[in-house]
């Protein structure tokens, strides 16, 4: 790994408020992400189950982490299954854990071979009343792949058909929606690294550069500064590509007079920031731009400090509409008669404005929590309006990444340029 070794108390922690939380006399299970093929003989590069990372903090394939805090046998009760290095393995794929580097990595004591878990399940299986087992709850995905975790609920309700089978992730979901102090302090770290690599680029850009070269300044920070990676698949839109949401093609070049809508953000340590500006290929935007620019800048401040220990997430997204049509009628985009003729379940803001404002943040991107509940001290959400408007090559996105307090919340990218004349002003430095 590219990052600094993690105090193992944060994932002891995780550890005892998921177990809290289990039944009595219950058995949990939780399994590594697959490796994916990528060609007829390499596999694309492994990213971790991020509810197995953030119960062991092990960054590693065929990884099994077995919990049964009531476990008759108290060899069992926090159990970690690695796959056994071996010569071959060191020489062609190199580092994996030890046992020793495990239980400092973790905090778990009981550290075996993978060729054991079969075995040792088995001798103490019985003796539990309800298992736990995992599968991916996030309701932006869409089961599709029989992935490790559906094989693994097939085969042990097989051969264990009497249990009382139990859901791990609405456990999980409760959980990963606060960050402790630790997560906090990643999440930051992430947030450092880019904007690093955002004043690098301001510096870069001029007419005619390519948008993978502001791609590649993008990624040398990133790895630079010990991240993984990109958080997510950058968006570098110059002009017109601006008004694709998801565009990443980033093959085009960036011309004098456009606008560039950046979408990217750092992985460090597994914690993810995600932040979007935009700014003018020449360095100086038109009065249009910087009045397009400086409406989605006040929807960002106003939805900001929206963003409070209480607030529901559908209320809230009704909020930010209503702010956001102000602004469009000001930009002379939409007309006080199509506000009053709109259709409720349409507003005449999502013409120009068609994406929500906000997603949790943390080991996934968009992490795994509950729309249902409210905001809460813990939370770290982003905060991203935009306008798109085609019809003028010209799309505006800002986002923040903020954290939910008691005492209100903290920006975690405050440090981020993000007032036109302060990207002006660093652009022409």
């Amino acid at each position: 790994m590219k990052y600094q070794k993690i105090n193992n108390d944060l994932f002891t922690s995780n550890r005892i408020k998921y177990t809290n939380r289990l039944k009595k006399n219950s058995l949990a299970i939780f399994q590594s992400n697959d490796e994916f093929p990528r060609s007829g003989d390499q596999n694309f590069i492994f990213k971790q189950n991020p509810d197995l990372f953030y119960l062991s903090g092990i960054d590693q394939e065929q990884t099994i982490l077995l919990l049964y805090p009531d476990c008759p046998n108290p060899l069992y009760r926090q159990v970690l299954f690695l796959r056994q290095t071996n010569d071959y393995i060191k020489v062609w794929e190199g580092y994996k854990y030890t046992k020793e580097q495990a239980k400092a990595a973790s905090g778990i004591e009981s550290i075996y071979w993978l060729e054991d878990f079969d075995s040792i399940l088995h001798s103490i299986i019985n003796y539990a009343d309800h298992i736990y087992l995992n599968t991916n709850e996030n309701d932006r995905y869409a089961h599709m792949v029989p992935y490790r975790d559906i094989r693994f609920i097939e085969q042990i309700r097989s051969k264990y058909p009497l249990h009382h089978y139990e859901r791990s992730a609405p456990i999980m979901r409760e959980l990963r929606a606060v960050k402790s102090d630790l997560e906090i302090e990643l999440t930051r770290k992430a947030c450092g690294i880019t904007r690093d690599a955002f004043v690098r680029v301001l510096k870069f850009i001029k007419p005619g550069v390519k948008e993978y070269e502001i791609e590649a300044e993008i990624i040398h920070e990133f790895i630079r500064q010990g991240g993984t990676g990109h958080a997510y698949t950058p968006i570098i839109a110059s002009g017109h590509n601006a008004n694709i949401l998801h565009y990443n093609d980033n093959n085009q070049e960036c011309k004098d007079g456009d606008v560039i809508l950046f979408d990217f953000g750092a992985e460090y340590a597994n914690y993810n920031a995600d932040m979007s500006r935009s700014v003018p290929v020449n360095g100086r935007f038109t009065k249009r731009q910087k009045d397009v620019y400086n409406a989605v800048l006040h929807v960002m401040k106003s939805a900001t400090n929206l963003l409070i220990a209480g607030t529901v997430w559908n209320t809230y997204h009704e909020e930010v509409g209503e702010i956001m049509t102000e602004q469009l009628i000001g930009l002379g985009l939409i007309s006080t008669e199509e506000v009053k003729n709109q259709n409720p379940a349409w507003p005449a803001y999502k013409k120009y404005f068609m994406h929500g404002t906000s997603h949790h943040l943390g080991i996934d991107v968009h992490d795994f929590a509950n729309r249902y509940t409210p905001f809460a001290p813990g939370n770290i959400l982003t905060v991203e309006p935009g306008i798109y408007i085609p019809e003028e090559s010209l799309g505006i996105r800002l986002e923040n990444n903020i954290l939910i307090t008691s005492n209100g919340n903290v920006d975690l990218m405050a440090d981020i340029p993000l007032e036109v004349e302060e990207i002006e002003d660093i652009m022409n430095g």
